[in-house]
């Protein structure tokens, strides 16, 4: 993996080395084994890159990197798995290589075959672009599910992504955020639209950025441009066309055959690499079965790692080294402390760049720093829950459509009204008179909740609820809160089945803005590259062509990525509850983070900030720290923003800003690795 940037400047106002070399600076981390720049100053063109050496670690392998031709001009980031079938054709068709990079194969084929046919060719995890001299063309890509992220906006004028074109305006473009900001053409500012999603979701969703002038490019997209006119973007791989495709039945076992031999055949690919290789273990189904695959493809014992918390109910660690047990695994294992855990928190608003609030963002760090350690790369189980209909989500929204069905929609309709009328406050008062034996844990959440889900216009509507933190209106001052896919009716209609939809849909957004973005920014911190081999492109179609029955069974999902797994480690060692890898926030808010959040929700500070309102807040806080209600994801959310916001909006903070100092958590030796 790598850092990328870049921009066009045809007004040439600006030293292009000079610039891009900072902007690729400050993606250091991304590429800790070098750097390069190419620059075109009469065209005002400028790539730069920082590289992560994992495929042909010679010099022949730096970027920027030019065609033979001399036409084209390519920074990029990821891993091409099929490099060697591409690079076998070209030199059948008489085309010379220097190098044994996936990089030269990818602008040669490029400059051989066009970007467009390429690109719909491509096995792998990427986000490049591309110079066109010829053209005066500067083309941008990214991979099919969002595994590589690709952030453009436009320079000039304090214009942005969603702007028109004006004469001497240019374009740029970074692997993060932190890139484009040292461009001296951007002024950024928040978007309150993207702020209020962020708050619903805990991510920003694509093709928002928490700024205003700056887009993320959206999965299976490619992006062109010359200057002068408008950016042209058009989807080369569609996963709303896969998922419309109807299921067609397979026979359970021929199934099995295919996945396995699929799945083999995507984790061999991603094995290839000219330094130290592992795995992500935590015992679960998905991670399992990778590991399982790659040890079965190995004549020696795989690497693995897992990370294990000092908290009951937290710790998937005991399962993990019982797998790799199992499998003869070289396994590593880190037992973290809380206060290690901790010391992470002042380092994410560096790390994420924009408000980012899923919390198990804290283990991805710390199980990708402590591997790093020993490893460059290393293969995740990511993907499993989407593609295999893994998420316990699925079934309660489910159960609640079929429930909901049952009632006609009038009383539904009174039910609701009559639920939501009392504040949850004002139910908790009243289910207090009853003796604590009789008493719900939560009455006003739960009765609120239970109202939502009456009053919903039909099942997207309660899996809209389901994903929802806050709902944006009750907090945020003056946003418009962008409707994306989630709120497009037009997807009931070309995917009618609900499992299949909910699946579609957290595909295209919850996985690429929230799980790809958790794993590439921790990852990518510690110079440390992550595979995903079950989102290979292959494996997704694959399991998109699936019906139901091959995927939940008994109320379960991932039926048959489970039987694949079962060939290689007893069901017994990995059939239990679904744990998800997270951190006692809840806990932690009340106790030694108190301090610090306590600072960052000031009810002053909120009201003279003037973007959310104090009093949501303050009262959930408030609700948070008795122990009557368990706010902390909610909370989350609203502190990671407040802590983003300081390090990169707040007067004081400039484009060299002094991080946030974070919480004041006692420091404690490292935890040992064994």
């Amino acid at each position: 993996m790598c850092g990328i940037c870049g921009f066009v400047e045809p007004s040439g106002r600006r030293a292009p080395a000079t610039l891009v070399r900072a902007m690729a600076d400050a993606l250091a981390h991304r590429g800790p084994d070098g750097d390069g720049v190419w620059t075109d100053e009469a065209a005002g063109v400028a790539f730069g890159h920082r590289r992560l050496a994992i495929v042909d670690l010679s010099p022949l392998g730096r970027q920027p990197m030019e065609s033979a031709d001399g036409r084209l001009v390519l920074t990029f980031n990821g891993e091409i798995y099929n490099y060697r079938d591409l690079r076998a054709e070209l030199e059948a068709g008489g085309i010379r290589l220097r190098g044994q990079s996936d990089t030269e194969v990818l602008v040669e084929a490029c400059a051989a075959w066009g970007v467009g046919p390429t690109v719909r060719r491509l096995i792998g995890i990427f986000a490049f672009a591309l110079w066109d001299k010829a053209a005066r063309r500067l083309t941008l890509v990214r991979d099919q599910l969002g595994v590589k992220p690709l952030y453009w906006g436009r320079t000039g004028n304090g214009n942005g992504a969603g702007s028109k074109a004006r004469a001497g305006e240019g374009v740029m473009f970074a692997s993060e955020l932190k890139a484009l900001r040292v461009h001296p053409g951007w002024s950024p500012g928040l978007d309150r639209g993207a702020l209020a999603s962020y708050l619903r979701f805990a991510y920003v969703p694509a093709p928002h950025t928490i700024y205003r002038d700056v887009a993320k490019l959206p999965a299976g997209s490619m992006l062109t441009w010359e200057p002068g006119t408008e950016p042209r973007t058009e989807r080369y791989w569609d996963m709303r066309a896969v998922a419309r495709v109807p299921p067609r039945e397979r026979d359970p076992a021929s199934a099995i055959d295919a996945l396995e031999a699929l799945l083999g055949d995507a984790v061999g690919r991603q094995m290839v690499a000219d330094v130290p290789l592992g795995a992500f273990l935590s015992g679960g189904i998905d991670s399992s079965t990778v590991a399982a695959l790659m040890q079965a493809r190995s004549g020696r014992p795989v690497r693995t790692f897992s990370i294990g918390f000092d908290v009951a109910g937290y710790d998937e660690a005991v399962h993990a080294k019982a797998v790799a047990g199992h499998l003869g695994t070289d396994h590593t294992e880190l037992y973290v402390g809380r206060d290690h855990a901790r010391d992470v928190i002042p380092r994410l608003p560096d790390l994420f760049d924009e408000p980012f609030a899923d919390s198990s963002q804290i283990p991805t760090y710390l199980v990708s720093e402590m591997t790093r350690r020993h490893v460059t790369v290393a293969l995740s189980g990511d993907g499993g829950d989407e593609l295999f209909a893994g998420y316990h989500r699925y079934f309660w929204a489910d159960a609640a459509r079929r429930r909901l069905d049952r009632l006609p929609r009038s009383l539904r309709g009174i039910a609701a009204a009559a639920l939501s009328g009392p504040s949850e406050g004002a139910w908790d008062r009243g289910f207090g008179l009853l003796p604590r034996a009789f008493r719900p844990d939560r009455a006003g959440d739960r009765l609120h909740k239970l109202a939502a889900l009456l009053a919903a216009s039909g099942p997207d509507e309660v899996y809209r609820g389901l994903l929802s933190h806050w709902n944006p209106a009750e907090i945020v001052r003056g946003a418009d809160e962008p409707h994306g896919i989630l709120w497009d009716g037009s997807v009931a209609g070309e995917i009618p089945d609900f499992l299949r939809r909910m699946q579609f849909l957290d595909t295209v957004t919850y996985l690429p803005d929230d799980i790809l973005a958790k794993v590439d920014r921790a990852s990518m911190a510690v110079g440390l590259e992550a595979r995903v081999p079950l989102l290979d492109h292959r494996v997704v179609e694959f399991a998109a062509g699936l019906p139901a029955s091959l995927k939940v069974r008994d109320g379960q999902g991932k039926w048959l990525l489970r039987q694949v797994l079962h060939r290689h480690v007893p069901r017994e060692l990995v059939e239990r509850p679904k744990m998800g890898f997270s951190v006692p926030l809840g806990g932690w808010l009340r106790g030694p983070l108190r301090d610090w959040a306590e600072d960052l929700l000031d009810g002053r500070r909120l009201e003279e900030d003037g973007v959310l309102d104090p009093g949501p807040v303050r009262r959930r806080w408030a609700e948070h720290l008795s122990g009557a209600r368990d706010h902390g994801d909610r909370l989350w959310g609203v502190l990671m923003f407040q802590a983003w916001r300081r390090r990169w909006l707040d007067p004081g903070s400039d484009r060299a800003g002094t991080r946030d100092a974070g919480p004041e958590i006692p420091s404690r030796p490292a935890a040992a690795v064994g």
